[in-house]
């Protein structure tokens, strides 16, 4: 029941609640982006994260140092803190804890079978799968030619499963099917998890039913984008639309009919929500319309923590952690490659 969370949350999950939320405080501020910002080499980034929680994972890396070895190490850190967090869960936060990870299954998936398609080591994707998507079957994916085989052999096992049912034709895999399973996988994710988390109820439900749609809504918008001048048809792509969301049902109408991107823009900004996100982006600059979702998605992220007895902080604090990493990444290869200039373009400031 709504309001009454107080008198029982503490009994199971108070003690991971104070733990997530000591590990947001170690997120870095905009002090410690400012600083990286001015560092002249990987080394000097190295040299400012062995201050951060970062500092014990990157100690005993030698020099010179890789962007994809700084990536890597915080990553781990991520892992390590989800890991330990997972462990300590009892029903239903443990439920939701693997919920948070199907995403990352799913784009491992996809990795996997792009890469087969394209006559890649498995070994070399392996080694670019996310560590939170990863599940014993993995490496055996690289044998499906199809999807029907894709989920005979390997999915079927796996918490993805129920998700394939409207993915299951035995059409070859190519780069267009591959993309069109993969935004059919997410809409059954994303319409999943919201169910699960209406089951929880209270402050948990209120706040996943916001940060969830919001995705449901950013993957409608780069759906339309990226599929205007393909062969995809408009049924094809309103398909693909979640079932929930701030446009849902009618937005998606006018989506699935757009022809370019300032169509879109027209959809987008009949959404108050959604107006300022559309206003930041010139006419034709539609790369920055990522890194505007990125900005509004870390507002609504940091809200989540300001409410107590809910398990959306989790969710939070795991995008925030990975946006945290884009971050890194972005300073890391602006430096290696010498482009100091372009550093502040796709640094979202957290805190």
């Amino acid at each position: 029941m709504y309001g009454f969370e107080a008198m029982t949350f503490n009994i199971h999950g108070g003690y991971l609640e104070a733990i997530v939320r000591g590990h947001r405080s170690s997120l870095l501020t905009a002090a410690d982006y400012n600083n990286l910002c001015q560092c002249e080499s990987l080394d000097d980034i190295k040299m400012h994260l062995s201050a951060t929680e970062y500092g014990p994972y990157l100690q005993n890396e030698p020099s010179p140092l890789h962007t994809t070895t700084i990536v890597e190490k915080c990553t781990l850190k991520l892992v390590d803190e989800y890991k330990h967090m997972l462990c300590q869960a009892t029903e239903p936060l443990s439920t939701f804890l693997e919920y948070i990870t199907y995403g990352h299954m799913i784009d491992n998936v996809v990795l996997i079978v792009t890469g087969t398609l394209h006559e890649r080591d498995v070994h070399e994707l392996l080694d670019k799968c996310h560590p939170l998507g990863m599940f014993d079957s993995i490496a055996t994916l690289a044998v499906a030619t199809n999807m029907r085989e894709l989920y005979r052999l390997v999915l079927v096992d796996t918490p993805l499963a129920p998700y394939f049912s409207e993915c299951i034709t035995s059409e070859d895999l190519d780069d267009m099917n591959i993309e069109i399973m993969r935004n059919t996988l997410y809409k059954a994710y994303l319409e999943d998890f919201n169910r699960f988390c209406q089951t929880l109820g209270g402050a948990t439900a209120e706040i996943m039913s916001d940060l969830l749609a919001f995705e449901a809504d950013r993957r409608a918008v780069n759906i339309t984008i990226n599929s205007i001048g393909t062969e995809l048809t408009r049924d094809d792509r309103r398909k693909l639309y979640s079932n929930f969301g701030l446009l849902y049902p009618y937005g998606h109408e006018e989506l699935a009919i757009c022809e370019d991107i300032e169509q879109v823009r027209g959809v987008m900004e009949k959404y108050p929500p959604y107006q300022s996100i559309f206003a930041k982006v010139s006419y034709g600059e539609s790369q920055l319309l990522d890194n505007a979702f990125y900005v509004e998605e870390v507002k609504r992220l940091c809200l989540a923590f300001e409410q107590q007895f809910h398990y959306a902080v989790f969710f939070a604090y795991i995008r925030l952690r990975e946006q945290e990493i884009r971050n890194l990444m972005w300073i890391s290869e602006c430096v290696a490659q010498n482009q100091k200039s372009r550093v502040h373009d796709s640094v979202v400031f957290i805190f």
